[in-house]
């Protein structure tokens, strides 16, 4: 497989968002779902939303999320539709959350564990994504960026628990580690076929560099700085970069997050994504 190519800039900004999607050469189609994590209430390091409005208002996107699998103030859709007004993304773009009406199956095909995905109703009403993601820590990921994103995030709320606990719900804490992060990547690749990889475009916005998700209501004050934005075609690499950004940055404060992704060997859901063929882990920059 070619080096796939990872798009970069310092440059944080609205303009630059849409520099990466028009550099990228594709245009998506049909109705388009913005995946992005809408925060957990008491946090505030999501993506803010004067930030991605104009990418939204390009692809015409509708902003997708699903309930949570924990308790919190996003496991339930009257909850989670005040979080995402309060968080200002209803007056931004049209919102769905995609679990609010049920869910369905998707296969898993070739996967490590996984043989179905439990995702959102309403992904059946849209023909393409856009996953712009804040990438960041997690405490059990290690690191968020896109492969979590179309995972974790696409999956409704029973759908997460299946994909912590390695098919079976009830282990969603204490299913073994390292088979819960090769679901994620079963997860993964269940979406991208679903879709299609064609209607896929893929954005991390590597700011506000937490050791702490936004799932997280008191997450931990970053301690490096911003990095930058990067955008591929290719959702491995992109992950893959953002992490190698954060090894190659000369801030002293990626300790702290290199930690966090070390400790739970956050990159191990990008090498088991690379092997399932959803993409490479060999990319070029290309800088914006």
């Amino acid at each position: 497989m070619e080096k796939a190519k990872v798009y970069f800039s310092k440059d944080i900004s609205s303009e630059t968002l849409l520099k990466m999607y028009d550099a990228m050469g594709v245009e998506l189609q049909g109705k388009v779902a913005v995946k992005i994590s809408s925060g957990e209430p008491g946090g505030h390091n999501f993506l803010n939303p004067v930030l991605i409005k104009p990418m939204i208002d390009k692809v015409q996107g509708t902003i997708v999320e699903c309930n949570t699998a924990y308790e919190g103030k996003r496991s339930n859709s009257k909850d989670h539709w005040q979080a995402v007004k309060e968080h200002g993304f209803m007056e931004i773009a049209p919102c769905d959350i995609m679990d609010e009406d049920g869910e369905f199956s998707i296969p898993v095909h070739g996967g490590v564990h996984l043989k179905e995905n439990v995702v959102g109703e309403h992904l059946k009403n849209y023909d393409s994504m856009l996953v712009l993601s804040h990438f960041k820590g997690h405490a059990m990921g290690g690191f968020g960026g896109a492969l979590k994103n179309i995972s974790i995030g696409v999956a409704s709320a029973r759908g997460k628990a299946l994909i912590h606990g390695v098919g079976d719900p009830e282990k969603l804490w204490t299913a073994d580690h390292d088979s819960f992060l090769e679901c994620m990547a079963d997860a993964d690749k269940s979406v991208i076929d679903y879709l299609g990889a064609k209607n896929m475009v893929y954005i991390n916005v590597a700011n506000r560099l937490s050791v702490d998700c936004d799932c997280d209501s008191h997450p931990a004050e970053p301690e490096m700085a911003d990095i930058g934005i990067f955008a591929s075609l290719d959702p491995v690499a992109l992950d893959q970069a953002s992490v190698d950004a954060v090894y190659q940055s000369e801030d002293e404060g990626k300790a702290a997050l290199i930690e966090r992704m070390e400790s739970r060997n956050g990159i191990h859901t990008v090498d088991t994504a690379a092997k399932l063929g959803i993409g490479t882990k060999e990319y070029e920059i290309v800088e914006i």
